[in-house]
């Protein structure tokens, strides 16, 4: 896309808004979270898959159902446990007779995960093996069984939700599944006040329904929208250069990348910058992708997609730190800026 092939104003702003009215939706119906919400719905705008991390009882799911509401989507919710079995997620080929008798065939019987959202409810508690049935799933939006490729609904989104990894009877994400994941947020308890307006306001803790929906037609003219959006040439050096500076061995990386991580974010993670750069410019109301907007889903990007060596686990280096350094270590013309200069 060029720039004199930009959206127009008049053209982007009706879907700007209808996109920023799902996020109204969402703090009207959950209290207490509204940067949470919008970095859920800029994830759904890119076409991502999210995973929310928080202790029990925190509305992941009620966030998750209530999306699902507003876009008028079909979802599916699979409590994953140790014993879930692939199949159970996928679906699997039953043996049956004709309605005559006599001749049997094998008949597909769909599992949850043909629906517009799979709810994956505390997904590192099955086992890495049914965890790893969603890989094709997540990435080519199809599923594979005795050599016969299905298509899964279109748009299709995973929305799991995860319990902190150290509590009992919970298993570490794959690697290959984490980066499929867009965002990683993390869902935090809500204040005083809050509470209060809750317990007020919230008989039984139960969310009002939705009072306005967003139709299959006018969430693909969003997506369309999103598509739409420019994405400047020195914003996608700015990006590749973030992306390529969580390296150790390559000549970008910072300090503290050298010294605490020892793998760094795939190409999937600037692909991932760059969609979810275009979903936030959306929000904002405008055509052509800015640093800002890629420094605002950062966070979300980058922190689940590398890992800590030996020394950042001992030092207490968390992941978000070292994203922290990588922003105020390199400027928009991808310069590096001399140590105690931030942008």
């Amino acid at each position: 896309m060029t720039e004199a092939t930009l959206i127009q104003p008049d053209e982007l702003m009706p879907h700007a808004k209808r996109a920023a009215s799902i996020v109204e939706e969402l703090d009207r119906i959950l209290l207490g979270r509204h940067e949470l919400h919008r970095l859920v719905v800029t994830g759904i705008l890119a076409r991502g898959h999210i995973l929310l991390e928080g202790v029990p009882g925190l509305g992941k799911t009620a966030l998750a159902k209530a999306l699902g509401d507003i876009l008028s989507l079909e979802l599916k919710r699979v409590q994953f446990t140790p014993d879930l079995m692939p199949g159970d997620i996928l679906g699997t080929n039953i043996l049956q007779e004709s309605d005559g008798g006599g001749a049997r065939r094998l008949v597909f019987q769909q599992g949850p995960v043909f629906a517009n959202i799979l709810l994956a409810d505390e997904i590192n508690r099955a086992s890495p093996k049914t965890q790893s049935a969603l890989l094709e799933a997540m990435q080519e939006r199809a599923v594979t069984l005795l050599g016969i490729t299905r298509p899964l609904p279109d748009p299709f989104f995973v929305m799991a939700s995860q319990n902190p990894i150290e509590f009992e009877g919970t298993y570490p994400l794959p690697e290959a599944q984490i980066d499929r994941f867009l965002f990683k947020l993390q869902v935090s308890n809500v204040d005083v006040d809050v509470l209060d307006e809750i317990i007020s306001t919230r008989r039984r803790g139960e969310a009002p329904a939705p009072r306005a929906r967003v139709t299959h037609a006018e969430l693909q003219q969003i997506f369309a929208t999103v598509d739409r959006i420019y994405l400047p040439k020195a914003v996608s050096r700015y990006i590749a250069r973030l992306v390529a500076a969580t390296h150790p061995d390559g000549p970008e990386h910072t300090e503290h990348v050298a010294k605490y991580v020892s793998l760094g974010a795939s190409p999937r993670a600037a692909i991932a910058l760059a969609e979810a750069g275009r979903a936030e410019a959306l929000l904002s109301g405008r055509p052509t992708v800015g640093f800002d907007d890629v420094r605002r889903v950062a966070h979300a990007v980058l922190d689940h997609r590398f890992i800590l060596g030996y020394r950042g686990r001992v030092d207490g280096i968390t992941t978000k730190q070292i994203v922290d350094d990588l922003l105020a270590s390199i400027d928009e013309t991808g310069v590096r800026l001399p140590e105690g200069v931030s942008v």
